[in-house]
């Protein structure tokens, strides 16, 4: 009996450790599963996190290059502008319309533009596309909108407006946005239209912003006067009126003094009356002067005189 029972304590007593060693291996399995789930948790959520960093980084890059690029475009496209008024003797009536079909599809009247190889929206995106792939991503531009305008007398601002969808190719992020990148294209050496097609392309006038900050020096402003260097006027047309033949007023205007010996010395007939280009270019015929100590060709019309520190 003492036996038995003697039997019966050592059995529970087994039973017990082996309860508690069960137990415990559960709880260390139980443990060794959490912390796999969290760590693994933890280690997705980096390699996500580093990806979302990476595409990032790539959508940053590329919104600090394509203004570069289209600052190439921009150009070329403007060359070719002023090349078809030379060859053509006409101004570019819808300006905008004709600098979106160079840069958006590198064509000019529907011709392919050689010059535009490379430079056109089409090879931009294709460009951006072969980046993309290289990080495993996928990038599109779509729905480009481009404008041409001017803050200031001496840039012109190109800004193009698309939508961006930008993905990992695995299915981690994406991003899809409206993206507004611009451009400013500075406009001095490039002709100016105004004188290209009123001389038939005899007297050619490259853009050169004037040195000189005011004109009460009478050997500045005769350097100024002779070299048909470029001052800002409110009174005057911009460059992109210049391009349509527009020699109406703008904020962001320019003006020239036509030298009239050059002209003559192209053969060409001149008029006696004002010299501002916009004005001597013009059917206008305000009433003039000639002020003392300055070319005996030169003639001003009273509402310049002021601008230029002249009397008469």
């Amino acid at each position: 009996m003492v036996n038995r029972r003697k039997g019966n304590h050592m059995a529970l007593k087994q039973n017990k450790k082996g309860i508690f060693f069960t137990s415990l291996v559960l709880l260390i399995l139980t443990l060794f599963l959490i912390s796999f789930t969290f760590y693994s948790d933890v280690k997705e959520r980096k390699s996500t996190q580093q990806r979302i960093e990476t595409l990032n980084s790539f959508l940053f890059s590329i919104e600090e290059d394509i203004p570069r690029k289209l600052y190439i475009s921009g150009f070329r496209a403007i060359l070719l502008l002023e090349n078809k008024i030379i060859e053509t003797g006409l101004f570019i009536p819808d300006i905008e319309s004709s600098f979106s079909e160079i840069v958006i599809n590198g064509t000019m009247d529907n011709l392919p533009m050689p010059l535009m190889l490379g430079a056109n929206f089409s090879d931009i995106q294709k460009n951006l596309k072969e980046k993309a792939n290289e990080i495993s991503a996928n990038i599109n531009l779509y729905n480009a909108e481009l404008s041409l305008t001017q803050e200031d007398p001496w840039n012109i601002k190109v800004t193009i407006t698309s939508d961006l969808f930008l993905e990992d190719i695995g299915g981690e992020a994406s991003w899809n946005k409206t993206s507004v990148l611009s451009a400013y294209i500075p406009i001095e050496k490039f002709e100016d239209p105004l004188y290209i097609v009123n001389t038939n392309g005899a007297l050619i006038n490259n853009i050169t912003k004037t040195p000189y900050p005011n004109f009460n020096n009478i050997q500045d402003l005769n350097t100024h006067i002779t070299n048909s260097y470029y001052n800002s006027s409110t009174d005057a047309p911009s460059f992109l009126n210049r391009m349509q033949g527009n020699t109406g007023s703008n904020i962001n205007g320019i003006e020239s003094f036509v030298n009239l010996q050059k002209l003559s010395q192209q053969g060409i007939t001149v008029q006696e009356k004002s010299v501002i280009d916009h004005i001597y270019f013009s059917s206008g015929n305000p009433s003039t002067c000639h002020p003392a100590e300055t070319p005996s060709w030169f003639r001003i019309d009273d509402a310049h005189k002021t601008s230029y520190e002249v009397s008469c």
